[in-house]
């Protein structure tokens, strides 16, 4: 048992970004792109799936809501294209403490890797939009991993990237969607919190097995110093 998370993985987009909605309005731009009409029931029921998703890397979210990999991939393009512009726009901003949280963490001596289901160039986009280039010490996308979430392969790509820890019980992962807690639980991360700044609530991130449920991601590097003290206590006995 380790008493210490020497690895933290954030999500970006409800976690530590403020969503303010612009997944789903670059959703329905790009649907209706793909002959999807705007307040339809088709389009109500592929933005509840969307909804229920969030986390998920976008282009597999095409693929399971039209079933052809050609139409998956052009309405990929459209959302990424409408989701730049909304950020290009100046719709895109840190969520309150997330910056001095990330300050926070490394000054503790902890690694910091923010990840997203968004494509490199959004995150790019993102990033710059925020002047966070240099904030994190690694950001990761889908296609630098192999997989998105539900799959652990972020968490564990951040892991081999960093070499930040000696054992996966050292990594944290914070997120606000159930796939984000899921991709927390399979990497075997010992710390895995959700918060309620983004897409789900906390009964859906507890169902997906959260072990901690933060009002935001300001609280983490308390939880983090409270769990090196539990484990330390547990580790004496």
């Amino acid at each position: 048992m380790t008493d210490r998370i020497e690895l933290v993985v954030l999500d970006m987009a409800g976690t530590t970004v403020a969503d303010g909605g612009l997944v789903e309005q670059a959703f329905s731009r790009a649907a209706e792109e793909l002959g999807v009409e705007p307040g339809s029931d088709d389009h109500a029921r592929k933005l509840d799936y969307v909804r229920a998703t969030m986390g998920e890397s976008k282009i597999t979210v095409f693929r399971a809501l039209f079933g052809d990999e050609d139409l998956a991939r052009r309405g990929n393009a459209a959302f990424e294209t409408a989701y730049a512009e909304l950020v290009d726009g100046g719709r895109c901003a840190p969520l309150p403490g997330a910056a001095e949280t990330i300050g926070r963490l490394r000054g503790e001596g902890r690694t910091v890797v923010l990840t997203t289901g968004f494509s490199r160039v959004t995150q790019d986009a993102i990033l710059d939009a925020l002047g966070w280039r240099d904030i994190a010490d690694l950001t990761l996308c889908p296609a630098d991993a192999g997989r998105g979430r539900p799959f652990p392969d972020l968490v564990l790509a951040a892991l081999l990237r960093t070499g930040a820890a000696d054992d996966v019980r050292e990594i944290a992962v914070a997120g606000d969607t159930s796939y984000d807690m899921l991709c927390g639980r399979r990497s075997g991360a010992s710390v895995v919190a959700g918060v309620l700044t983004g897409a789900h609530d906390e009964a859906a991130l507890r169902e997906a097995g959260a072990t901690h449920v933060l009002v935001s991601v300001a609280e983490l590097p308390d939880v983090l110093a409270g769990f090196a003290a539990t484990a330390g206590a547990g580790m004496r006995r």
